[in-house]
């Protein structure tokens, strides 16, 4: 890819921020001019800017599904005052720890400050150079990495009844629970991807329906007696499909009234997609949404890839939507897949055995959390343009939200 080419601004990941109870607080965008660029650029102003224009032109409704978006900042951001071209009630200013905070950064971040945005300080360390700007921070962000557990105990004491104090790099259930201990307010990383593994779990009666139709699904042929049982006994999938089928999209000329009629009417490859992804959402109540929408996102993502690549085998819409299954339903990948007959070689692939994860299983990961290199390599191994690869992505993104929204 060139220079110019890149220059599309299609490239895009995001890190949620939870709170101490799972829930979504807010977005990092971490954007690239391009999926070799972004890794190996070494500008780091160029970086910020793309973050800025790629916002204005896919708009941070889409890209944080209305949560705030934490940007990072460089000095030559702060000092134009680039940021704000974006409102101030859904960006935090993201203060890199690079930025060393002369007079002139003191003003802009006050400047930003008095408009309402949020300033945060990012790796900020015990005695470091980011001190002068505490008082005006909202948020500090501190690197579970670089730091250790006393001083991190000593960080919250000191900042922690006027800022609100960030974890970063929390990637255990372990460590979150410890950082919520030592008095953190929010939390970075993918510890929630992995849910915590217990001893004896019983699967709630709903959460095994959903499992049911799942593994139905996998059949070769459906058995359209089977699935109606299922239906029949959870309520809200039998509301939600009749409410789907009697809605002016389909323009039928009689009222669908049976659950029967229903999955006729609605043929096979449209059923087999229209509950894999009901089925999501209703098990999805309750969990963080940036899991659900990740798991649609992440299931469109590999579908588009395949069909360009052309490629029947494994269902990658199915392996997308399973992969993020244990999360959502608070059980260990190997309970969810026991309840759904999958292929041996997909099992493996969800389980993290497989030692040759098909490359759009790869490239689905690699591109959700921006590791630019990977995402390079493997376009070319699977002989996919880039720009394809960005557009693709962020066409599931937006299906991905419009199936939890409506929007």
């Amino acid at each position: 890819m060139t220079g110019t080419a890149s220059n599309s601004l299609r490239y895009v990941a995001r890190q949620p921020i939870l709170s101490g109870d799972e829930t979504l607080f807010a977005y990092e965008l971490l954007f690239r001019d391009g999926l070799r660029d972004g890794f190996f650029a070494a500008d780091s102003d160029l970086a910020s800017r793309s973050t800025l224009d790629t916002s204005l032109l896919m708009g941070l409704e889409i890209l944080c599904n209305g949560q705030p978006a934490f940007i990072n900042c460089t000095r030559d951001i702060l000092l134009k005052d680039y940021i704000t071209l974006l409102p101030p009630q859904q960006v935090a200013v993201e203060v890199l720890e690079t930025v060393a905070p002369d007079d002139a950064v003191v003003a802009a971040c006050l400047h930003l400050r008095k408009r309402g945005y949020l300033i945060v300080l990012d790796d900020f360390v015990p005695d470091g150079p980011h001190e002068p700007l505490t008082s005006l921070a909202d948020i500090i962000k501190v690197d579970l990495k670089a730091t250790t557990r006393e001083q991190r105990k000593s960080l919250v004491r000191r900042y922690g009844s006027r800022c609100r104090m960030v974890a970063e790099k929390v990637e255990t259930r372990e460590e979150f629970t410890t950082a919520r201990e030592d008095g953190f307010h929010y939390f970075q990383g993918y510890f929630f991807r992995k849910p915590e593994l217990m001893q004896v779990r019983e699967i709630p009666a709903n959460r095994l329906n959903y499992l049911r139709l799942l593994q139905t699904l996998s059949a070769p042929e459906l058995d359209i007696r089977e699935i109606e049982e299922l239906f029949k006994g959870e309520a809200s999938l039998c509301y939600r499909l009749l409410r789907y089928l009697n809605s002016p999209l389909f323009s039928f000329p009689n009222a669908i009234h049976s659950v029967r009629h229903a999955l006729s009417i609605l043929g096979e490859r449209e059923l087999r997609r229209w509950i894999r992804l009901t089925a999501t959402l209703d098990a999805a109540q309750n969990r963080p949404s940036d899991l659900i929408l990740s798991a649609l996102a992440r299931a469109r993502f590999g579908e588009l890839l395949a069909s360009k690549l052309q490629l029947g085998r494994p269902d990658f819409f199915l392996l997308g939507l399973l992969s993020l299954m244990d999360a959502i339903l608070q059980l260990p990948m190997g309970v969810v897949l026991d309840g759904i007959g999958l292929e041996q070689e997909t099992k493996a692939v969800l389980l993290g055995t497989s030692c040759n994860p098909p490359p759009v299983y790869q490239l689905m990961l690699a591109q959700e959390s921006a590791d630019w290199k990977q995402a390079s390599a493997l376009c070319t191994s699977l002989h996919l343009s880039e720009d394809f690869v960005a557009d693709a992505y962020f066409e599931a993104m937006c299906w991905a939200r419009a199936m939890t929204t409506g929007a």
